[in-house]
């Protein structure tokens, strides 16, 4: 990922227009078939115990609710720096996620920590602003001590055809994160057809995205399998054309550890083996690090813990 704030090349709605509509089209009975036959790997017990360690340590860690208090995110930082108190070999999460009002208590609470604070700006999750408004939204986050933004696309925009003004406010959002990583959530829910999906995710990447992300939680269906087939293969694809490496962050609906060893199965077998770090693959959640801490707990004692074991998320 690029740690900073370079502006491409201003393009035009028509030259971007070409470039999209000319990627290839998305075998949509194909791709979900792929997807389906990648759901039924198995993993053996060895290697599922790794792939428990590198899925927490993917997750960021998510309160997105009008009912977040301080409290809630303080508490919420001290499970993502120490998920089980018993058992202090367990990872720490990827980051914490939370509203942009709530990152300086975030950024308290995680000081000496090593864990980032992401922090979702832009309008989320309709991203219904002026431009200025969201700019304001992502400066005002990132001065709290922000070091990752997740940005909502305008889908109206996109879906309308003005794929400049899409470009042009990730363009805009990027240079406002200054030294911060950049995620650009396509809501992919709304966005219909997995065509557009690769649009979207390849429209993201050109305009500086640092990782590409399904959705905002708020829309179903959201992380689905061929959705993050086809933006894994969209991140493979431009790295193949330009050398830079951009992550991807499924969010929505990922709540087992059998969700989350299947979405590290589709990055190996799609994007490769570099790819499965935090660094360039997250995991949107909120109740999934309690089913992945649980499991891992089996694994090393033969029993799992009881169901009140875990703080609730």
């Amino acid at each position: 990922m690029s740690d900073t704030a370079t502006a491409p090349p201003a393009p035009s709605n028509s030259s971007l227009r070409a470039f999209l509509r000319g990627l290839p089209g998305v075998d949509e009975v194909g791709a979900r078939a792929r997807a389906q036959d990648l759901s039924t790997r198995s993993v053996k017990t060895t290697a599922k115990a790794q792939a428990i360690d590198l899925a927490i340590s993917m997750v960021d860690l998510t309160t997105l609710e009008g009912a977040d208090t301080v409290g809630k995110v303080r508490a919420l930082c001290a499970k993502a720096a120490l998920p089980d108190p018993a058992d202090r070999t367990a990872p720490r999460v990827g980051a914490v996620c939370v509203y942009p009002d709530m990152v300086a208590t975030a950024v308290a609470a995680l000081d000496g920590t090593g864990i980032g604070v992401a922090s979702v700006a832009t309008a989320f999750p309709a991203g219904r602003a002026p431009l200025e408004v969201k700019l304001a939204d992502t400066a005002r986050a990132v001065a709290d001590g922000a070091s990752e933004i997740d940005m909502v696309i305008d889908r109206g925009a996109f879906l309308a055809g003005d794929y400049l003004k899409v470009f042009e406010e990730v363009v805009a959002v990027k240079q406002a994160c200054g030294g911060a990583h950049l995620k650009v959530i396509l809501e992919t829910g709304e966005l219909a057809t997995l065509d557009n999906v690769r649009r979207a995710s390849h429209l993201a990447m050109l305009a500086g995205a640092d990782f590409v992300k399904t959705s905002t939680g708020k829309v179903s269906p959201a992380a689905t399998a061929p959705v993050v087939l086809v933006m894994l293969e969209a991140v493979r694809d431009h790295h193949a054309a330009t050398g830079r490496r951009v992550g991807v962050k499924p969010a929505g609906g990922i709540r087992t550890t059998k969700d989350a060893v299947r979405q590290l199965v589709l990055v190996n077998e799609t994007a490769g083996a570099a790819w499965l770090s935090p660094d360039l693959f997250r995991i949107g959640a909120s109740s999934l690090l309690n089913d992945l801490l649980m499991q891992r707990a089996r694994l090393a004692s033969g029993t799992y813990p009881g169901p009140d074991y875990y703080t609730l998320d």
